[in-house]
């Protein structure tokens, strides 16, 4: 026997039905009520002002009365032609009502259209809308009203659905790989990139119709035009992506320059040396300050390395509470640890920020200005110092000048692939190695001309600060001090930051929609070059997942042929971090759990 096929709504059509006239009953009157009469003064209504109670009313508990009142309260203080308004709407969506209802309200119409647009919000004007789909004069006020009727309420639909995606009413969806060929039905897909003109058909021909009747048409074009203004609706969001798309395409090919952080306030300053720096004398303290969410393993691996390193101290906050590696991390002497809860944020001059990074920023700067180390690098859990071979981090910082505040240490990129000995490598940029930008077409034959530094991951670096300097704001990829960006910092070649991005295609895959949508490579809306997120769109729509796994492996994969093409441009590091060996040194055998 076969399978009862599902529905939606169960019971079909006849239950919709029964649901969609059970709220259409008439309205009751008591004795003495009545709706306004068609020649009711309009003019005078406007002088007249509503109250929430509706004392004119009485007691009356008539269908008519409780509407009225629940119209009063709505209207308060507003003029009653406006309440008039919605008494009628409501009438009218009724099975019967007042003989001279609709005549009532297709004169308010037609004599107030202009006040009822000046006083009445976009929900309103929809509704009335929707009445003249009903109970337009003519045939033209009932067909658009009807179309408007549904355009509207099909956009409620979605969207109030789209309210529970990852992504605010105001940010388009970025290029990539369709989840399915088609739509429901088997209904071909809006051509959004192409010479797809649902959208502007649509629209057009409703301004073209409704614009022929004097009654409606302020109605019709007012609702349009609210409708194309607003930036949170599907027509804007796809006219954004269509732009983007012009743009992308526009600039696939050309040269893309790498792209710098830029800070709001581009002044430079000079900041000076904090005095208790300028003896060399005393032992060399260093430490770390970062904000983690991230499992317990990779935790415990980031604090081992860098304890085993030689910190003198690690600031961790973490972003959310994890009971196991609090406990771990508090039984180590050189380790702070700050759980960020409600309680840390309530006791904070402001309350939790709502980007990842500007916590970081903020913890950054709290940990600066607290801590016993005489430099203290903000560096994230999946970041890793890389002191140059043979050189400890004591000796890497007396290296930087007396008059400079800090060093900022060039990214590496850790690879997927293993080197010889089977530690981590990684990669750098051809910057960092003293190249030309053409010779990341060499390497990464495919992408190399579009992916600033032939990185996946960022390519601005970390810093490592002085600390003491009273009034500095730490931040990820610079530091500012009197409101501009400090510049006598120290660009260290031959040390690095080991960033493991994306150390693994399984890594990088399940990070990926996050960071389209919500992180690093969410794109800059102040920047029309063609970004990572726009080439990951276009390899995504232009070959789905097998293209995405082969751009991986181009770029970091890490197999033989791109090894042999960093080694000859001296751009590849092999580096084992050795982070096994070192949460067991540091953390001892409860670590072995993790491993």
């Amino acid at each position: 026997m076969s399978e009862q096929r599902k529905t939606t709504y169960p019971g079909g059509f006849p239950a919709i039905l029964a649901q969609m006239e059970g709220r259409r009953d008439p309205f009751s009157y008591h004795e003495g009520e009545a709706l306004a009469p068609l020649d009711t003064d309009f003019a005078a209504l406007k002088q007249q002002y509503m109250l929430a109670e509706a004392p004119e009313l009485g007691d009356s508990r008539s269908g008519y009365a409780r509407k009225y009142r629940a119209l009063a309260e709505e209207f308060a203080g507003r003029s009653a032609l406006l309440h008039l308004h919605g008494v009628l709407i409501a009438h009218l969506r009724r099975r019967s009502q007042p003989a001279h209802t609709a005549a009532l309200f297709q004169r308010l119409w037609a004599e107030e259209a202009t006040y009822l647009m000046d006083h009445l919000d976009a929900r309103w004007l929809v509704s009335a809308a929707t009445t003249f789909g009903d109970h337009g004069a003519n045939e033209l006020q009932r067909s658009v009203g009807h179309a408007l009727s549904v355009l509207f309420g099909m956009m409620k639909l979605y969207e109030t659905e789209r309210l529970y995606a990852a992504v605010t009413p105001d940010q388009p969806h970025p290029w990539r790989k369709r989840s399915s060929p088609t739509l429901a039905m088997e209904m071909d897909a809006f051509a959004v990139g192409g010479a797809g003109g649902l959208d502007v058909n649509m629209l057009g021909r409703l301004w073209q119709q409704g614009s022929q009747d004097e009654v409606i048409a302020p109605l019709v074009q007012r609702l349009l035009t609210l409708l194309v203004d607003d930036d949170k609706t599907v027509f804007r969001r796809l006219h954004i992506m269509r732009a983007r798309k012009a743009k992308q395409r526009q600039e696939a090919g050309k040269e893309v320059k790498p792209q710098r952080a830029v800070p709001a306030d581009k002044r430079k300053i000079i900041a000076p040396v904090p005095h208790r720096q300028s003896s060399q004398s005393s032992p060399c303290r260093w430490g770390t300050v970062s904000l983690i969410k991230a499992p317990t393993r990779d935790i415990l691996a980031f604090a081992a390395y860098h304890l085993d390193l030689g910190a003198h101290h690690l600031h961790i906050y973490l972003d959310e509470p994890d009971e196991t590696a609090e406990v771990l991390l508090r039984a180590h002497p050189k380790i702070t640890v700050t759980i960020c809860d409600g309680t840390y944020w309530n006791a904070q001059k402001k309350p939790r920020m709502k980007t990842h990074r500007m916590r970081q920023v903020w913890v950054a700067t709290q940990a600066y200005n607290v801590t016993e180390c005489d430099w203290l690098a903000h560096v994230d859990v999946d970041e890793f110092i890389l002191p140059e071979a043979g050189k400890s981090v004591d000796q890497l910082l007396a290296e930087v000048p007396d008059d400079h505040l800090g060093l900022m240490l060039q990214s590496a990129d850790q690879l997927a692939a293993p080197g010889p000995e089977g530690g981590e490598a990684f990669k750098l940029t051809h910057l960092a190695a003293g190249h030309k930008r053409a010779v990341l077409g060499q390497i990464y034959t495919s992408f190399g001309s579009h992916l600033p530094g032939g990185f996946i991951g960022h390519i601005s670096g970390k810093l490592i600060l002085r600390t003491g300097l009273d009034g500095l704001r730490f931040g990820i990829h610079a530091c500012h001090w009197q409101a501009a960006q400090v510049e006598n910092i120290t660009n260290m070649t031959g040390s690095y930051i080991g960033h493991a991005h994306a150390a693994s295609w399984s890594q990088f895959r399940k990070m990926l929609e996050f960071r389209l949508t919500r992180g690093s490579y969410q794109r800059a809306e102040d920047n029309d070059r063609l970004q990572l997120g726009d080439v990951i769109d276009l390899v995504l729509e232009e070959g789905g997942e097998d293209a995405l796994r082969a751009f991986y492996e181009e770029v970091n994969g890490g197999g033989p042929e791109l090894r042999a093409a960093l080694a000859r441009h001296n751009m590849l590091i092999d580096q084992p971090l050795h982070l096994e060996a070192r949460m067991i040194r540091v953390f001892g055998n409860e670590a072995k759990v993790f491993l």
